[in-house]
């Protein structure tokens, strides 16, 4: 690092391109960027054991996913995007949500896959074999309304006909 800078007069300083290909083209301080490192990891004994906690769910969660049917896991598939759409429609529209929903849908969507997966490679299905049926899968699906849209209309409805009885 020293070899790449030449004092040239005590208030220039005159640095190798090497050095200044970080730096954006937009800025207008012409000089190095120094990000803070962290000397010492932080390690606390509360941060372990929850670890150990949210693996023992992630396992629960995987023995439950394995004992259903392909079938099944296929359906809840799409019923997890159709979840993660509304979810999405919701941020877009700026309604309430827990933004934490997405990744905890994405991440259940990640695992029933694997097992979904995990079969096909038990049947002995190659990858591009796999990505064929996949597409035809998808193909396949009809299109209905998540579950969540559905749960939202029937209270809409509980509502409705109460507010016609009142």
């Amino acid at each position: 690092m020293l070899s790449s800078i030449s004092i040239v007069s005590p208030s220039t300083l005159t640095f190798s391109p090497k050095l200044l290909s970080p730096i954006p083209k937009s800025s207008f301080f012409n000089a190095l960027r120094i990000q803070p490192i962290s000397l010492s990891p932080i390690s606390t004994k509360a941060s372990s054991s929850s670890s150990v906690v949210m693996m023992a769910k992630r396992d629960e969660e995987l023995k439950e996913i394995r004992a259903k049917t392909t079938e099944q896991i296929n359906d809840e598939i799409i019923d997890l995007k159709g979840d993660l759409l509304m979810l999405r429609l919701q941020k877009s529209a700026r309604n309430e949500f827990k933004a934490s929903e997405f990744r905890r849908m994405r991440k259940k969507i990640a695992r029933m896959l694997t097992v979904r997966r995990e079969r096909e490679l038990e049947e002995g299905i190659n990858k591009r074999l796999s990505r064929k049926l996949d597409r035809q899968w998808k193909k396949s699906i009809v299109v209905r309304p998540a579950p969540s849209l559905k749960k939202f209309r029937e209270e809409e409805a509980a509502e409705k006909a109460a507010a016609e009885s009142s």
